[in-house]
C-alpha cells in the first residue's frame, strides 16, 4: 500500500490553476496545464496536496513548510524574478532549509541551463555537439572563423524556445549581427549561435538519481512544414496549437534503425551523469542523415503535462501518468543531499 504523503506544489503565482476547470477552452487552460495535471496526478495517487504560488519572495516557502510540515515540495518553478538560471537558487534554498524536493539538484541546474558550459563539458567527454559561439549581452557580435553557416541563434539560458523563430536560422554575417542584436534588445539575454544540424529532431526522457533509466526515443515530426521553413523547433512549432494543426506537427515514438535507439538511450544517460543531473530530464538531439547524433540541449525539470513528450514517452513504455508522478516524488525523497551525510 502506498504511503499517503503531504505534498507542497511550488508553482509560479500567476500559474496557480482554479479548483475547477469546467468550461475552460484549451487556450485558457494552456498556461497552467502542467500545474493542473501534476496536482491531479498527485490527488489520483491519494496524496494530500497543497498549492503554493511563488512570486519574488522566498519567505512563503519557508512559512509553508513551517505551517504545513509537508513531506516534500513538488517543484514546478522554472525561474525566479523572471531569470531562468535563478531556479537553481530556489532549490539551493530548499536544501538550506533541509527540505525534500522533486527534480534536479542545484549543480545539475547550473551546468545544464548554460548551453555553452554544458556543450563544453560534453565535448570534453567526446560527446558530439554542434560548434558554437557565445555573444554576451551588450557586446558586438562577430562570427569566429571556425563556425560555418547556417547557424541557429537562441538564448544562452532560456528554455521553451524563447525567441526562436524561422529568422533564428541565419546564413550570413549580416543576418547573424541582426539576429543577435534582436535577441539582445528584445529579451536582454546572452546569446548562443550554434551550427545548424540537418536531421531528425529527437527527445529522450531520463529519470533517476544514481540508477538511471531512459524512456523510448521520441521524435518531433517537422516534415510537413512549408518548403522554405527551417526544420527547427521554433516557438510557434512548440506552442501554437493552430500552427501545429495546420502543418501536422506532432510527436511520436521514433522509428529508428536496429541498435540506434539503444545507442541513443545509453548516450543520454551518459549526458545526464556528465551534467550531474538528478530527478528527471529531457535530452534534445539531432540525428543526421549519416547516422551521427548531436546533442542540442539537456533540459532538467522538463514539462510534465500529460500530453507532452516526457509523459507520453513514459506512457509508451507502460508507465501511466500518476505512476510517473509518484516515481518523481520517490526520487525526490531518496535523493541524498549534503546534510544527509552531515547528519550521518
Amino acid at each position: 500500500m502506498r504511503k499517503k504523503l503531504k505534498v507542497l506544489v511550488l508553482m509560479h503565482d500567476d500559474l496557480v490553476p482554479p479548483d475547477d476547470i469546467t468550461g475552460l477552452s484549451d487556450k485558457q487552460l494552456a498556461d497552467f496545464r502542467t500545474e493542473w495535471d501534476v496536482i491531479k496526478g498527485l490527488e489520483e495517487l491519494g496524496h494530500e496536496v497543497h498549492r503554493l504560488g511563488v512570486g519574488s519572495d522566498l519567505g512563503p516557502i519557508r512559512r509553508a513548510f513551517a505551517e504545513l510540515e509537508p513531506d516534500i515540495a513538488f517543484n514546478l518553478l522554472v525561474h525566479f524574478h523572471g531569470v531562468a538560471v535563478y531556479d537553481q537558487h530556489v532549490v539551493s534554498y530548499l536544501e538550506l532549509l533541509r527540505k525534500r524536493y522533486t527534480g534536479c539538484n542545484p549543480t545539475g541546474l547550473l551546468l545544464a541551463r548554460d548551453k555553452a558550459i554544458s556543450k563544453q563539458l560534453l565535448a570534453f567527454h567526446r560527446i558530439r555537439v554542434p560548434r558554437f559561439a557565445v555573444f554576451p549581452f551588450g557586446r558586438k557580435s562577430k562570427k569566429p572563423r571556425k563556425l560555418g553557416y547556417p547557424l541557429v541563434v537562441k538564448s544562452l539560458y532560456e528554455e521553451a524556445s524563447l525567441g526562436i523563430s524561422q529568422a533564428s536560422l541565419v546564413t550570413s554575417d549580416e543576418k547573424l549581427v541582426e539576429r543577435v542584436a534582436f535577441m539582445h534588445d528584445t529579451f536582454g539575454v546572452d546569446v548562443i549561435a550554434e551550427e545548424y544540424i540537418e536531421g531528425r529532431e529527437l527527445y529522450v526522457g531520463v529519470v533517476g538519481n544514481r540508477r538511471l533509466h531512459a524512456f523510448p526515443v521520441w521524435e518531433m515530426m517537422l516534415d510537413q512544414l512549408p518548403e522554405n521553413a527551417p526544420r527547427i523547433a521554433t516557438r510557434k512549432v512548440k506552442w501554437d496549437l493552430a500552427y501545429q494543426k495546420k502543418y501536422h506537427i506532432d510527436t511520436a515514438a521514433a522509428e529508428l534503425p536496429p541498435g540506434t535507439a539503444e545507442h541513443i538511450n545509453k548516450l543520454c544517460t551518459n549526458i545526464y551523469r556528465v551534467l550531474k543531473m538528478s530527478g528527471y530530464a529531457r535530452i534534445d538531439l539531432r540525428l543526421a542523415a549519416d547516422g551521427k547524433v548531436y546533442v542540442l540541449e539537456a533540459n532538467p525539470n522538463p514539462d510534465l503535462q500529460r500530453a507532452e513528450d516526457f509523459a507520453q514517452s513514459a506512457l509508451a513504455e507502460g508507465v501511466e501518468y500518476p505512476v510517473l508522478i509518484q516515481r518523481i516524488v520517490n526520487l525526490g525523497l531518496s535523493y541524498q543531499v549534503e546534510w544527509d551525510t552531515a547528519d550521518a
